[in-house]
């Protein structure tokens, strides 16, 4: 699988190119499919959020960037649907456009679902995560981003890459997200980590790691 992992959506022209790269082909002639679920499970959660971004109405550029179509993929839905059905939908998608809200929230239905299990059998398929739908992919989000709790009671996620990321960086909405509480968090992280502001993103492909960035970022505990 080819990862996108944005603060904030397709944001500026050097992110848009990255996913292009990624998908090797127009996005007018690629397929989506939506996944709305994280949006849900955040503490501040509304019904409008999840309609925003599945029909493009959202400040962060994902479902409405001209895709030759795009589904909804509500993982919550899955366990009651045959498994072969919904599977097949996934297989068929070019790319899968991966909601914001909470990342513990969303991973628990990744797992529950059966996606999180599918997911490296997919490496044709880029995924493009949005703020939470970028750091479910990490091993931790640390506890200054738990919110919903699963039953396991900690802050691990899927791990399907080996750094963990610190979101929207001096954003006017998030005073709180300085790089001093990047460096903060990062330290109790224990492992290399990205503070990214909304103008960033980082492509990983073929086990490379590349910052895509028309913005702030920083590599913290980049020996750990």
């Amino acid at each position: 699988m080819k990862l996108l992992l944005t603060d904030s959506g397709i944001k500026n022209g050097s992110i848009q190119a990255a996913l292009v790269s990624l998908l090797g082909k127009p996005i007018a002639e690629c397929s989506a499919l939506c996944i709305p679920t994280a949006g849900y499970g955040a503490p501040d959660a509304d019904p409008g959020g999840p309609w925003r971004f599945i029909s493009g109405r959202s400040p962060h550029p994902m479902t409405d960037l001209g895709w030759k179509s795009v589904g909804v993929l509500e993982l919550t839905a899955l366990p009651s649907l045959e498994k072969a059905h919904w599977v097949s939908w996934v297989r068929e998608a070019d790319v899968l456009l991966v909601n914001g809200g909470d990342a513990l929230y969303l991973c628990h239905w990744m797992r529950e679902s059966g996606l999180a299990d599918l997911l490296p059998s997919l490496p044709d398929t880029v995924y493009v995560g949005l703020s939470a739908g970028s750091m479910v992919m990490t091993p931790r989000v640390g506890q200054d981003f738990v919110g919903w709790r699963p039953p396991t009671g900690d802050d691990s996620t899927l791990g399907l890459v080996d750094f963990s990321i610190f979101p929207h960086l001096d954003h006017p909405a998030c005073p709180e997200n300085t790089m001093a509480a990047a460096e903060r968090w990062a330290a109790q992280i224990g492992r290399p980590a990205y503070a990214i502001d909304e103008q960033t993103a980082i492509k990983v492909a073929d086990g490379a790691v590349e910052v895509v960035s028309e913005g702030h970022w920083k590599l913290l505990n980049p020996t750990s």
